[in-house]
Formats: structure tokens, sequence, C-alpha cells
């Protein structure tokens, strides 16, 4: 019988798997491949904290990018044997794009909504950009357990000249990982 692969077994123990993702009010992420909003501080933000690092995505977001993003190695992840793309590490799954990643201190997800799903169990660390307001769109992000979940920071912004609605740049920790760290007794 197969075993559902665990934190552990997949990611290098010096490594943190963390998902950063925008969601709006109705958990809509996105809409016909593309982010229905126009936000330059959350693109500054996934910069700052991508930059250096893998980045890991489903092929559809990679195409909707259209290029590696400067700064970071991508990694695609599809399950079309025969995809290829200039300027990426291409892998058949999750645990495959993570395994390609070796020992990067931060690992990042940055969808689709497939691959949130697919990384959810196995990610430590959730950067969510909370945006507040209903927008339309066809993607949406899994409901977060807060049983697991933490909120350990939150920085508020209100709308401005470019950014058309208010927004809460918001860290998610996997509470098993807080108290590991608070407590190393704990520790399996």
């Amino acid at each position: 019988m197969p075993t559902t692969p665990t934190r552990s077994s997949i990611l290098d123990p010096r490594s943190r798997l963390s998902i950063i993702v925008a969601m709006a009010k109705n958990r809509v992420i996105g809409a016909n491949n593309t982010l229905p909003w126009h936000l330059p501080a959350d693109l500054k933000h996934f910069k700052a904290l991508t930059m250096g690092r893998h980045i890991v995505m489903g092929r559809k977001t990679h195409e909707s990018i259209g290029k590696p993003l400067p700064g970071r190695t991508s990694v695609v992840v599809t399950r079309n044997a025969d995809y290829s793309a200039p300027g990426v590490i291409v892998a058949n799954s999750l645990e495959a794009a993570i395994s390609a990643c070796g020992d990067d201190a931060e690992i990042f997800v940055i969808g689709g909504a497939e691959l949130y799903r697919q990384a959810i169990d196995l990610a430590g660390r959730i950067y969510l950009t909370e945006i507040d307001a209903n927008i339309p769109g066809d993607a949406h992000f899994t409901e977060l357990d807060h049983k697991l979940w933490q909120e350990t920071a939150r920085v508020s912004h209100a709308p401005d000249e470019k950014n058309a609605y208010p927004y809460h740049f918001v860290v998610y920790d996997r509470k098993s990982q807080l108290s590991d760290s608070i407590s190393p007794s704990k520790r399996k």
C-alpha cells in the first residue's frame, strides 16, 4: 500500500517549503489563468521574498508568466513527460520538484490552485496576501485549517494611487513547527 509523502521524507532537513499566494476575500486567486487584480505592492513583496530561491509552479502558471523569473530558479510541475521550456527545470510531480531544489533554505510554491492543494500538507509556512475585496475568478485557494496554522505576522495597507484595494501581508506558520522550535524535546 503506497504511503502519503511527509515533509520529513521529501524535504532536505535544512529546507522549508513555503506557499506564497495572493487571495481575494472570496478565496479567488486567479481568473482565466491570470491574476484578476493589479497590486504592484504585492508583486514587489513576492519578488523580495522569492529572489534567489527556487520557485515551484504548475505548467499553466509558468505559461501565464511566459518566461523564467529573473534571479530565481523556476521548477515547473507537469504530468506531461515530454514537456520542456527554456530556462526551467521540469518535474513530473511535486515531490520530484522539491527534490530538484536540493538544500535551498526556502522553496516557494507559487501556484496554481492544484499545486497549492498538493503542497499544503507539506508546507511549513504560508505567505498570504489578503486582498480586501470580492473579485470574480475561476481558481480558488484551499481553506486553511486553523487547528494546523497560526498567524505569526500581519502588515495592513490601505489602497493608494497604485494599489486599488486594501491588502494585508500575512504569514502563517504550521503549529507543529512552532512547537518544535519552542520545545526541542518534542522533536521526533
